[in-house]
């Protein structure tokens, strides 16, 4: 079974209700599964096909405070008269069991083939009322779509912006409430969510020149979500730290030229490529900020930060072999952050946290 290239995302890692970890990846005819035979390992079963023909490399995913995860990507299927793109999900209910038939959710231009066929990947997230969509449109811009508590979709919404690149980026925090984060060429468009369940409303873009696929919308606290990008000119990893929401000057929605005082953005030190992948952790009793990236030098890279202070130029610390895509990351049953990527043969390989040391030591690379 060929795992596919595809553009790297992380939040690919997660822990079920059961404890158990499950890890997903795009392959040739849909999407692989591997799961814990039981919470902590360290068995796996998988690689186990999901079948979704069509399904592009690529695939979000979005968990929800209930444990469901929602697996969506982007389909093309040719059939009589062209081809059709549309986007579609799936949900599974419990650790390794089959998720549900995926569905469609058509795409924002509706039957206009020919501007379907430009809309980017999509990307997914779970406040505390239900499943959220969005899609860079064919004009540079971002759709949306939401699922209500009682499981119905809304239309799609024209959420604005422009210039907006491959890669948008969405999560929620614990409390639900949802940050997006769109790279475009000389901004990072942002949106998010005032209160748990609201609309996902504009703010002020900051101005930065951020590289394609390469951000990331991590949770970093109970209700705080930090975002990362990396700079389009030399791969270093750029952060701006949450700003509160309830009474934020600036908080209604703005027009694409309208950038305000922003604070400036800075480098969390090392380079490499693609998304970052962020947990939020314990470690020796202080709330910390996990990243992990793919190094410069293609190896797995890990880095420690304090939660709410992400800034701070991080020490990366480099393991295991070289890997394609970008890692993930997660708590174990045990409470052991793990750290997951896909070997260059297509193999998942796993290294968690030792716990007869302090800080953030992983113990030896285990290939599944």
């Amino acid at each position: 079974m060929a795992v596919r290239t595809a553009t790297p995302v992380t939040g690919w890692l997660l822990r079920g209700s059961d404890g158990r970890l499950t890890a997903y990846a795009p392959a040739e005819g849909g999407v692989v599964r591997w799961t814990e035979t039981r919470p902590g390992g360290p068995e796996w079963t998988g690689p186990e096909l999901l079948a979704v023909p069509g399904l592009e490399p690529f695939l979000s995913i979005a968990q929800g405070a209930q444990g469901y995860v929602h697996l969506v990507g982007l389909r093309r299927r040719e059939l009589e008269g062209g081809t059709e793109t549309d986007i579609v999900y799936a949900t599974q209910f419990q650790s390794g069991r089959p998720p549900t038939n995926w569905r469609s959710l058509g795409s924002p231009h509706g039957q206009d083939r020919q501007r379907s066929e430009q809309i980017g990947a999509p990307t997914a997230a779970v406040d505390s009322a239900g499943l959220h969509v969005f899609v860079r449109n064919a004009g540079g811009g971002v759709c949306g779509r939401r699922q209500d508590a009682r499981g119905i979709w809304g239309p799609w919404a024209d959420m604005k912006g422009s210039h907006v690149l491959d890669g948008l980026t969405a999560a929620a925090t614990p409390a639900g409430r949802i940050e997006l984060l769109g790279p475009a060429s000389e901004f990072v468009l942002r949106w998010r969510q005032e209160q748990p369940g609201g609309p996902v409303r504009r703010v002020r873009n900051v101005p930065a020149k951020p590289g394609a696929c390469s951000a990331t919308a991590g949770v970093t606290g109970d209700d705080r979500v930090t975002h990362f990008w990396r700079d389009a000119a030399d791969g270093s990893l750029q952060t701006l730290l949450p700003e509160p929401v309830a009474g934020e000057a600036g908080a209604d929605a703005v027009t694409d030229t309208d950038t305000g005082a922003e604070p400036a953005t800075v480098s969390v030190g090392g380079t490499g490529s693609g998304p970052v992948a962020v947990l939020h952790a314990v470690l020796d009793g202080h709330a910390c900020t996990v990243l992990a990236q793919r190094a410069a030098s293609g190896l797995p890279a890990v880095a420690v930060c304090p939660s709410g202070d992400e800034a701070l130029a991080a020490q990366w610390s480099e393991t295991g072999e070289e890997f394609s895509g970008a890692p993930g990351l997660a708590l174990d049953a045990a409470g052991r952050v793990t750290v997951a990527v896909l070997g260059m043969d297509g193999h998942l390989r796993v290294a968690r946290q030792r716990g007869d040391a302090a800080g953030l030591a992983l113990g030896p690379w285990q290939r599944v």
